[in-house]
């Protein structure tokens, strides 16, 4: 599973396995912080669909965090002003880049996680959309 996925999986799902993840991997090795979690703005890009072109509409304030476990250095990035969950996701992604045992069953769990989510995602949208259907039978012509 490649980091951006996992990460969009993690930060859309629960943010209690988000947690139990982190904390499974602070308990049992060493995790040397190299940037603590920081707020800081990121210029927003947009790809303009008609001409294909780019451009920039604003900022988004990012919460962003480093950390090191094994040699591996991992980076967490949210929205937001979130320290706690960038930090979390800095310590799972520096889990992924020295893959210890725990890591192994994580995929299973990342991956029910995300069909959890998307099942989710797509009733609320389905949902939001239904709302604004109109029923022609019902109408006073």
């Amino acid at each position: 599973m490649k980091r951006r996925r996992r990460t969009e999986i993690l930060i859309n799902g629960s943010h209690k396995i988000v947690e139990d993840m982190a904390n499974c991997i602070k308990d049992n090795y060493q995790v040397k912080v190299i940037q603590e979690p920081e707020s800081g703005l990121v210029m927003l890009k947009v790809r303009e669909t008609s001409q294909k072109s780019l451009f920039y509409p604003g900022e988004v304030l990012v919460t962003e965090c480093k950390v090191q476990i094994k040699g591996k250095i991992g980076i967490g990035i949210v929205a937001g002003d979130q320290p706690e969950l960038s930090y979390h996701l800095a310590v799972i992604d520096a889990a992924f880049e020295a893959m210890p045992p725990e890591t192994i069953r994580w995929m299973e769990l990342l991956l029910e996680e995300e069909e959890k989510v998307i099942q989710e995602q797509i009733a609320a949208a389905n949902h939001s959309i239904l709302k604004t259907k109109v029923n022609f039978e019902t109408m006073d012509v």
